[in-house]
Parts: C-alpha cells; sequence; structure tokens
C-alpha cells in the first residue's frame, strides 16, 4: 500500500486480480488504471467495482492528491464557464462517495456554495428534492438545504460524482431537478468517465430534450468490456471465496458476507505498552473478533459528557476536543457557503495543532480516517496535517459499501475491518467498513465521526474504535458537531395585521381540533340560524333561487347503528389511510416545497391537512403551518384568505389540500379562481394543483391513492371535522373584507369523533412507514398526469341517465355519501361487485329508500346521483325518494 498510485505490492496494477478471473477490461486513457482498480462485491446489477485510488474512500492516499485532483477539476470547471457564469455556480455532490470530492470541485471553483445529498434524514429539516441511484446497493438520496433558495436561480449546476458510468444517475437528478428549479446550464464533474459507446450520445440527446446545456468534465475516459456471463461469473467467484473464509472463520462469530479471504492472522495488542506481537507489515483480515483484548479495554462505559478532552485511557485511545467553531455546518449535507468556507480555512491550523499533540512523535505512518458522508472535514484536516507532522499522512473513510476483500497485490480491497453502524441510520442497523486500514502499518489511526455517530456502538467492545486497535499501537477520535439548521419556518403571528384581515380562528373557541393543529381563515356565525330542510334546499338550488352555500342542511345525526359502522370501517381503513396520508406528504415535501405552507379547503380537505401535518412531524419533525379555507363551486376561493396568506407566507409555499377528487369541479374551480385573483392584482405564487389523499378521478398529480375507497371522514358531517359547518358565503353575511363564514356546532360535542379519527389513523404511522418509501419512490418515477376519466365518466353518466347536468351526479364513495347526507338522492349506482366500502352507503340508502344499482363498468365504485329536475314533490311525506 506504499506504492505508487497506479499499482499495489510489486508494481502491478490493482485491477489485475479480477481482470484474470473475469476478462474484464479497462480501456481508455493512459491515466485510467492509475486512477482506477477492480474488485468485486455483491450486487444482482453489477459484480465488478471501480475503486479510486484518488478518491479517499476505499484506498488510503495522500490527502494532497484527494483534495488536489478535486481542486483541479473544479478549476477546469471555472475555465469552462468562465468568470462570470462561475460566480454563480452551484455545486451537488452525490453521497456517500463523493461528498469530499464534490466540496473540494467546489474549493478550485471559487466562491461556488457546495450541498451533498445524504441518506440520513435530519429531524426537523425537509427534503427540497430526492432521487434514486439504480445501481447502488442504498439507493435513496435526499437533498436537505438549509436554504431551500441554494437550489433556486439562473446559474450554472455543477454535480460531482466519482465516476459516471451510464450516466442514468446524474440524468435523473438533471430531469428531477429541472422541472422544479429550471436553469440554462448544467455541467457534469467525475474523476473517470466510463460510459459504453451506447451510453456516450446520450448527454447531448438529454440537453437537446430539457433545453438546456450539458457538459461534462473528467480527469480521465474509458470504457469497461465486460465479457458475457461477467455478472454470472463474478457472483460464482464470490460466493467461493465467501465460502471459504467462512470455513476458516469457524471459531469465530457466524460467517457473513464477503469475509476476507485468506484468513486474517490473530493479533495480540499490549494495550498499556502499545504495541502489537504481529509485524506492522503484516495484513489485517475481515475483523470481527480477533482482539477480544483490545475491544474491552477500548470501551470507555462511562459516558461521553464524564470524559475530558485530550485523555488517553487504556488502549492509547486519545480523545481530542477539535474546539470546532460554533455553528460552522460539518460538510455540505446542508450547504456550505463561501462564508463557511472562511471560517473553516482560519480554524483548520489550530484544530490541526490539537490533532498533532495526540499523535506520537516517533510515528512515521498515520492514517486520518473519515465516516461514511463525513469526507471532507477529515480531508482537510489530514491535508493540514500532512503539513505539520514528520509522519507520512494517508486518509480514507468508512463505508457502507461490502465489497469482498482478497489479499493480493493485484486485488484493489486488500483487507476490511466490520463493525456495526453507530450514527443509528434511518434503514436500522448494519454493518459497515473500514478497506486497506488493516495491514496498512499505520502507527496511529485518528477517526473523525460527527457527534451524531458518537454513540455507544462506536465504544462498543466490537466498535469501529476497538477494530482499529488490533491493529494500530495508538487511535485518536476526534468528534465534529453535527450540524442541524434551526428551522426557517417560524409563524408571523406576532406581525401587526391589517383590520381586514383577522386572526385566524382556533380551537377550542373555534372547532374541537387543538390549536395547533388548524387555524380556520373564517368568520364565526354560529349564532346564526342558517339551517334549512334538505328538501326545501334542494329545490331552491335547482330552480336557481338560491346557491348552496348560502344555506346550511340540517346536521344529519347518526344512529347507533352507523356509528357502528363508522368505528368498523375506520378499524379497517386506519392503515390504508395513513399510507395515503404518508405518500402524498412526502409528495408534497419532495416536489413542491421543503416546508409547505398546509391549506386545506374547508371542511372536507380539513381532516387531511390536520394528518398530513402530523405525518410531517412524525417522519421529519416539521412543525409546519396549517390553515383551512373556503372555496365554493361558482364563486371561487375565498380571496381575502388568499391575502391573508400571501401576507404571512410565500405563495410558493402554499399546497392546498382537499381529502378526494370526485369529477374534478372544484380541482377546475381553484385553478380558474387563483388566476382571477392574481389578474385582479393578488400575489401571484399560488399553485393551484390540490393535494389530495384520494384522486379516483385521475384529476391531479399529488395524491395518495388513485383507489376509490371509503375514507371514514366522508361517512359524517361536522362531527368529524371539528364540529364545524360547511362554509357560507352570503351577501348580507360575509362582507367584501370579510372571510368566508361556518358555524361551530358546540352542542354536538357529545358525539364529536374528529381527533379519535386523527388519532385512530396516525397511531398506525410507523407500520406504514416502510410502504410509504416504497410507493413515494414508484410515484415519483411514474407518469401522473392526470386523465379526467373522471370528468368523461359523469358527462356520459349524466346523459345516459337523462340527467343532462354534471352538477347531479357525483361520483366516488366520498361525494356518495355526501348526496345521502345532504341533498336529495335519486339513485346510488355501484360498481358489481364492490364489497364493505360501500356498507355504509348500502345502509344510508336503505334509511332513505333509494335504490342501488350495480353497473359492470363504473370507474368508480359508486356514484350518487341527485334527483333532477327536483321539486318537493319528489319525495314523500317522510322525505324519502319517489321514482320518476
Amino acid at each position: 500500500m506504499n506504492n505508487a498510485v497506479n499499482n499495489g505490492d510489486d508494481g502491478i496494477w490493482s485491477g489485475t486480480w479480477v481482470a484474470e478471473r473475469l476478462g474484464v477490461e479497462l480501456v481508455g486513457d493512459d491515466a485510467l488504471t492509475g486512477l482506477l482498480g477492480l474488485a468485486l462485491r455483491r450486487n444482482p446489477k453489477r459484480a465488478h467495482l471501480l475503486v479510486s485510488n484518488v478518491l479517499g474512500k476505499h484506498v488510503p492516499q495522500s490527502p494532497s492528491v484527494v483534495h488536489g485532483h478535486g481542486v483541479a477539476l473544479g478549476r477546469r470547471v471555472r475555465e469552462l464557464l468562465g468568470a462570470e457564469e462561475a460566480a454563480q455556480a452551484v455545486v451537488l455532490g452525490y453521497a456517500e462517495t463523493a461528498t469530499g470530492l464534490g466540496h473540494s470541485v467546489a474549493d478550485g471553483l471559487g466562491a461556488a456554495p457546495y450541498l451533498h445529498s445524504t441518506r440520513r434524514p435530519v429531524a426537523g429539516v425537509a427534503q427540497a428534492g430526492g432521487f434514486e441511484e439504480s445501481h447502488s446497493h442504498a439507493t435513496s438520496h435526499l437533498l436537505l438545504p438549509e436554504d431551500p433558495a441554494l437550489l433556486v436561480g439562473a446559474g450554472p449546476l455543477v454535480l460531482v460524482d466519482d465516476e459516471f458510468s451510464t450516466g442514468n444517475t446524474v440524468l435523473n437528478t438533471v430531469r428531477a431537478l429541472h422541472e422544479r428549479y429550471p436553469r440554462g446550464r448544467y455541467v457534469v464533474v467525475a474523476l473517470v468517465d466510463m460510459r459504453s459507446a451506447a451510453d456516450a450520445g446520450r448527454l447531448d440527446d438529454f440537453a437537446r430534450e430539457i433545453g438546456a446545456r450539458v457538459d461534462l468534465v473528467a480527469a480521465a475516459s474509458g470504457t469497461v468490456l465486460l465479457p458475457e456471463g461477467v455478472l454470472e461469473k463474478g457472483q460464482a467467484l464470490v460466493a467461493r471465496y465467501e465460502g471459504a473464509a467462512a470455513g476458516r472463520h469457524s471459531s469465530a462469530a457466524p460467517s457473513k458476507p464477503f469475509a476476507q479471504f485468506p484468513a486474517p492472522p490473530e493479533h495480540d495488542v499490549d494495550l498499556e505498552a502499545g504495541s502489537r506481537t504481529s509485524p506492522p507489515g503484516t495484513r489485517g483480515g475481515d475483523i470481527r473478533g480477533s482482539a477480544a483484548g483490545a475491544r474491552e479495554a477500548l470501551h470507555d462505559p462511562r459516558p461521553a459528557d464524564d470524559r475530558t478532552p485530550q485523555t488517553r485511557p487504556r488502549g492509547h485511545l486519545t480523545r481530542v476536543d477539535l474546539h470546532w467553531p460554533r455553528g460552522l455546518p460539518d460538510g455540505g449535507r446542508h450547504g456550505f457557503t463561501p462564508s463557511h468556507r472562511a471560517r473553516l480555512e482560519a480554524a483548520l491550523p489550530a484544530m490541526t495543532a490539537r490533532l498533532a499533540e495526540a499523535i506520537p512523535e516517533d510515528a512515521s505512518r498515520v492514517l486520518v480516517l473519515g465516516f461514511e458522508e463525513l469526507m471532507y472535514a477529515p480531508l482537510r484536516l489530514a491535508r493540514e496535517l500532512e503539513q505539520v507532522v514528520a509522519a507520512e499522512v494517508r486518509y480514507s473513510t468508512t463505508t457502507r459499501s461490502p465489497v469482498l476483500a482478497v489479499d493480493d497485490p493485484g486485488y484493489a480491497i486488500r483487507s476490511r475491518i466490520v463493525f456495526p453502524a453507530h450514527d443509528d441510520p434511518a434503514d436500522g442497523p448494519g454493518e459497515r467498513y473500514a478497506y486497506n486500514v488493516a495491514g496498512g502499518g499505520f502507527d496511529a489511526v485518528v477517526a473523525v465521526v460527527d457527534s451524531v455517530a458518537d454513540t455507544r456502538e462506536l465504544h462498543a467492545p466490537d466498535g469501529l474504535l476497538s477494530q482499529l486497535a488490533a491493529h494500530t499501537p495508538h487511535v485518536v477520535l476526534a468528534v465534529v458537531p453535527s450540524y442541524v439548521p434551526e428551522p426557517l419556518y417560524a409563524a408571523a403571528l406576532s406581525e401587526e395585521r391589517p383590520a381586514m384581515l383577522p386572526e385566524p380562528l382556533r380551537g377550542p373557541a373555534f372547532s374541537s381540533y387543538p390549536p395547533e393543529e388548524v387555524g380556520w381563515l373564517l368568520q364565526d356565525l354560529s349564532d346564526v340560524t342558517l339551517e334549512a330542510p334538505t328538501e326545501e334546499r334542494e329545490e331552491a338550488i335547482q330552480s336557481g333561487g338560491a346557491h348552496y352555500a348560502e344555506s346550511l342542511p340540517v346536521e344529519y345525526q347518526p344512529s347507533e347503528q352507523y356509528q357502528e359502522l363508522f368505528h368498523a370501517a375506520l378499524e379497517t381503513s386506519a392503515a390504508r389511510i395513513a399510507q395515503a396520508v404518508g405518500v402524498v406528504t412526502e409528495t408534497v415535501i419532495a416536489e413542491r416545497s421543503p416546508r409547505p405552507v398546509l391549506v386545506s379547503l374547508a371542511r372536507a380537505g380539513t381532516p387531511v391537512g390536520v394528518l398530513m401535518r402530523r405525518w410531517a412531524q412524525f417522519r421529519h419533525g416539521l412543525d409546519l403551518p396549517h390553515y383551512a379555507v373556503s372555496i365554493v363551486r361558482g364563486r371561487g376561493i375565498d380571496a381575502n384568505a388568499l391575502r391573508w396568506l400571501a401576507a404571512h407566507h410565500d405563495p410558493r409555499d402554499v399546497v392546498f389540500v382537499d381529502g378526494w377528487t370526485g369529477k374534478g369541479a372544484i380541482t377546475r374551480e381553484l385553478a380558474a379562481a387563483v388566476e382571477e385573483f392574481e389578474a385582479g392584482g393578488g400575489a401571484a405564487g399560488f399553485d393551484a394543483e390540490i393535494a389530495v389523499l384520494a384522486d379516483p378521478g385521475s384529476c391531479v398529480r399529488t395524491y395518495g391513492t388513485r383507489d376509490d375507497f371509503l375514507i371514514p371522514s366522508a361517512c359524517l358531517n361536522s362531527t368529524v371535522s371539528g364540529l364545524i359547518s360547511r362554509t357560507v358565503l352570503r351577501a348580507d353575511l360575509v362582507g367584501p373584507d370579510d372571510f368566508h363564514g361556518a358555524k361551530f356546532y358546540r352542542e354536538l360535542a357529545g358525539t364529536d369523533v374528529s381527533v379519535a379519527f386523527l388519532d385512530a389513523v396516525a397511531a398506525r404511522f410507523p407500520e406504514v412507514a416502510d410502504a410509504v418509501g416504497g410507493a413515494v419512490k414508484e410515484l415519483l418515477a411514474s407518469d401522473r398526469t392526470p386523465s379526467w376519466e373522471g370528468w368523461a365518466a359523469v358527462e356520459r353518466i349524466s346523459e345516459e341517465y337523462g340527467i343532462h347536468d354534471v352538477n347531479l351526479v357525483k361520483p366516488g364513495v366520498g361525494e356518495t355519501t355526501r348526496v345521502l347526507l345532504r341533498r336529495v338522492p335519486w339513485k346510488i349506482l355501484a360498481r358489481a361487485g364492490a364489497g364493505a366500502d360501500l356498507d355504509h352507503v348500502r345502509l344510508l340508502a336503505g334509511l332513505r329508500g333509494v335504490p342501488v344499482e350495480e353497473v359492470g363498468d363504473l370507474p368508480y365504485t359508486c356514484v350518487g346521483l341527485i334527483h333532477p329536475q327536483f321539486t318537493r314533490g319528489a319525495t314523500g311525506a317522510d322525505g324519502k325518494a319517489v321514482a320518476v
């Protein structure tokens, strides 16, 4: 490992072993084999692994070489862009392998801010985007900038990865970001461009597709020639060496994948003397249990707060307090600005001096070992350390990626150390690895981790520190504080409000929801008599004598049987609803805004908005603002509510929320209303696309599901919606400077299930979290263009049944339920074979004497038909339907 960059022991290329056994060839620039070696891994999509000699991930390398390659690429990008465009550029690196490389490219570019993707969700920080890396063993990437505006702008976006192989990952990223944050130029940067001839032309085609310029900068280029059947041969080879190693380790812990072959010698560590009996040059192995004494001694059971910095407990573990500058990010996970760079440069000499004090003066070879995505801070410390100590300094990092280790000079991964994850990863516990450390002849290893990873697992008997102690007499631990941004959102409740824009109404004074769950941008009309018999309202509405929003139906009081049906339906569908809530919320955060302002369309949207807010708290630690506003078919959305929202939030962050779509009338109503609002001088930036729990009518792009199923909140009226009535818009009650109105039915508190409904669904969040993740990945990659098939079906039904008015056709389970509760139903169309989702519909229809007709080709589970050309003579004395 002490030899030149391109060679292993005896001047042998570190890809020889794989090339000879699998027939793999690297063809390209003369520099290619100096930059890359080869190894094997178990991966169903790609058996071989290109191992970079200059990345600082798997192969310990001089930190000046690692940083220098990134800086050189950055300077090339600056020359390509020119000074003016370079000054506007933003650099984006890929987790985990290219986080340090991307940061180094940003250094070379000049004053560019830097962000890298991450696989670590951070509580309180919402996603500004995300993407998939198809060939990786861990694919999900998150973008978590402290300031989402970092990704917004006209300047070039520079995307940095260690290799450009097929181009799929980078092109998918650009496509996703361009849709949301369009710009005119992108630059793709990689250490090596390894695209095949078939992939080479895709970049130009892609640039034409998105209408932007896309350039590529790489240190070297070539391609990998793979013989037929190489994947199967590679998997067989891995299995063979894995099996052999398992036999050699039969006395240790149960065999795990990719064990070192041949088996490593045992090292006896004299913890007090800090020496080992094996020769320094002896290579280590797949270390899991070879140094029990070291692990026991290095395990310091005292909490971190009880340990003093710069002390040396048994096993020569020295903990160094770097005095990391307060508030300085530990890397680019949330963004790293030019001002951050200046602070880091100023602090590096003093921090490095503290590390140097902990390294023995007679040390001749030192490794600075970073931690997974934490690559840049350890790299810069190592680069500085290289200047101030006499020892030869090398740099590499730990990784999540499992690779076969073979102790052969022609193989890139000579040894590996295996240890448990120590940062409580979101995808659960698992093994982590440090390659080419065992047997590297290091007199000291400086492990640099962030504070999230400074856990008991790190210090445990089988943890990383103990494993390192088996291979070096001195272990130094430096912990960098994990940077967590302060939330950008802070409700400006203390700001002075214009008189025409009063404070939102909140529970318990208005609604049974807790005050933090929702603010109602409504006026309280609880003392006004607005209810009218259903038949009178229907006749007035259909005759044109009144609008449906000018009065309220008498609140339906459910029977005991109906309430039992509601609770049974909730028990059955709570998990299904929870998953849909999770999917729509994650989609909103990924695509619409990292910190959305949820604005529910009262009242069916309100329970959904509350649940989305709860999911954001559960999954991301976000405290999202949530309001409810009125929208009235034929009269639009409450313009004063929009003015209030624009005065307190960025309209671009507002996401309108509803329960479900039927034929899409409200979707169209909202789009027209927002357009009219802006045309009339209102604030611009509101996105009229609604996010819904269920979209059976295929009317929107943002939804939790397109299935038409029973959402229990549709079964009831105010008693599942915070005891709030439908909204009211009547000229004698709502002036030009007023919010629309609604009533609070305090007298119905005894039958209120609003909070119980929310709690029942939210209780299922943990069990559906994994399913939500998978569903969101599929959804974000799918074509969600609305087909409006629901609208077409409604038009067809309206004509087939002689109604000739689409407003009297209410498709879907939710809308059908509303017809039975609030209007005068004529008949119900049910899809043949519909099951328990329609139990409550059948019950209500029976109570009102409404026929249920089964239809074979219905696109919805059911459709409710309001009585056409209604007069009070269309029902009998008991209010039940009369055939026409």
